[in-house]
């Protein structure tokens, strides 16, 4: 049972890209004749289907071979063949060269933005350089220091990314265009923030679960 609130919280991490999505928006072109919500609509909704097309049949493949023993990354479980785990691991690392840059752009913008109007530093590419470099060798010390990965997606994806994802939006749609009670928006949009309040509740005690057992038997850069 807490595994799988721990798997809820994992999938609502792989979908959980709208923190992100008004960065990508704001590089769209956009006219009020040719706005850009019409092709990031679009590319949304691409996105979405090639996510769901890598994803499902890996967890539910993964899962109906190995059942409750398979690893938190399949790749732990599979033993052969050889070339399949390593072409997988190459695509893994393209995958997060690409994401990682991404998803931490509003950290860069945020820190370069602390550091030139807090504390009063020179914006250059050396401080761009400096200031970007530090943060990502800093995660990655602690993604090496802490790497109880299952347990840390489940956690964050319902504890950070369910609101944020799945039911403040909804609660803002009906806050703004207040539909008719009982119709089918009124409803759909309920039915999203009441899974999404229990997702936020139920993943991260999942998560928690897995990290603390894991935590039993991990010993620190073994």
């Amino acid at each position: 049972m807490f595994g799988f609130f721990n798997a809820l919280g994992d999938v609502a991490f792989a979908y959980a890209g709208h923190n992100v999505v008004l960065e990508i928006q704001a590089t769209i072109p956009s006219t009020p004749e040719k706005p850009s919500k019409g092709p990031m609509w679009k590319g949304v909704i691409v996105a979405y289907i090639v996510v769901a097309i890598c994803y499902f049949p890996v967890a539910l493949i993964g899962y109906y071979i190995f059942g409750n023993n398979v690893e938190d990354n399949v790749l732990l479980s599979l033993e052969k063949p050889a070339w399949l785990i390593a072409t997988a691991n190459m695509f893994v690392v393209i995958h997060v060269i690409g994401s990682y840059q991404i998803y931490a752009m509003p950290v860069f913008d945020m820190i370069e933005t602390v550091l030139v109007k807090k504390l009063h530093f020179t914006p250059s590419r050396t401080l761009r350089f400096i200031t970007r470099n530090i943060y990502v060798g800093l995660t990655m010390f602690i993604g090496i220091t802490v790497p109880f990965f299952g347990g840390l997606l489940g956690f964050f994806g319902g504890f950070a990314f369910a609101p944020t994802t799945y039911f403040l939006p909804c609660i803002m749609w009906l806050a703004i265009y207040k539909p008719k009670r009982f119709s089918l928006s009124w409803c759909a949009n309920w039915f999203c923030i009441v899974v999404g309040v229990l997702l936020m509740i139920l993943a991260p005690i999942g998560g928690l679960r897995q990290i603390i057992l894991d935590a039993k038997t991990y010993k620190f850069y073994s």
